[in-house]
């Protein structure tokens, strides 16, 4: 049995898989700012401790084994690395983890579409199905600086509230998920979604944007209870890496 797999719970190895599993998708995707951005999620039985990529690895080198767990005070618990963590990171995960117990998975990228509709005064538009997954959904934090000040925890929770999306402005995109599966499937659609209007602005063409109408219509029936595809998204996804990447898993 690998070593950290017998220091830690059956239920905390599955969620270090799938947080690795997310670290290497974000990788495939291209959502990765090198070491600067974070996935982070709640050990489960264990409120006050949370798992998150060593400070100095790609996303692509992440593994359940190498996943750090720290405690909501920043202190590192176990790290089979010894390049504990990013303080930016801890900053913002750490805050959202300790305020927000429904946030089990917490998803920050500074992707070039994401940062780029962040600079935008009117944030996300409603040009695209994707976008209007997250009509009247969407938290907007002011930037303050690189994320390293205590302080600006307050802010942000302040801002983010009860949503589980925010846009922090001339930064990146953040999602909180029930899951690591459900974190990973609302950045999908987010970043597409930027993506998606980035490439609609950059054509000089006259834009279309739905009416507040259709769009809560579409964010309604994303949220339709048993909505298929909320169960169905995961499983091809890690396939697809046990094709290509199956140590992720170690």
């Amino acid at each position: 049995m690998n070593t950290i797999q017998s220091q830690v719970s059956e239920a905390e190895w599955q969620t270090r898989k799938d947080l690795a599993a997310a670290y290497q998708l974000a990788a495939l995707h291209r959502w990765t700012d090198h070491i600067y951005t974070h996935i982070s999620a709640r050990v489960p039985g264990e409120d006050n401790h949370f798992l998150l990529n060593a400070y100095g690895l790609m996303f692509d080198e992440v593994t359940a084994s190498n996943l750090v767990k720290v405690d909501l005070e920043g202190k590192v618990l176990l790290d089979a690395t010894g390049l504990g963590i990013n303080l930016a990171g801890f900053v913002i995960h750490g805050a959202i983890h300790a305020h927000r117990h429904d946030a089990f998975c917490v998803m920050h990228t500074h992707t070039q579409a994401g940062i780029a509709v962040s600079a935008q005064k009117r944030g996300l538009r409603m040009l695209s199905q994707h976008a209007m997954r997250f009509h009247d959904k969407v938290a907007y934090h002011d930037y303050e600086g690189v994320v390293l000040d205590m302080d600006e925890r307050e802010h942000i929770l302040h801002n983010i509230g009860t949503r589980n999306v925010m846009i922090l402005r001339n930064h990146g995109l953040l999602v909180c998920g029930e899951s690591v599966p459900d974190a990973f499937d609302q950045m999908y659609y987010l970043e597409r979604a930027c993506q998606i209007q980035i490439a609609a602005q950059s054509s000089g063409a006259e834009l279309t944007e739905c009416s507040d109408a259709v769009a809560a219509r579409v964010a309604a029936q994303f949220d339709r209870p048993g909505r298929p595809s909320k169960d169905k998204h995961w499983p091809p996804l890690l396939r697809m890496l046990e094709r290509v990447k199956p140590e992720y898993q170690s």
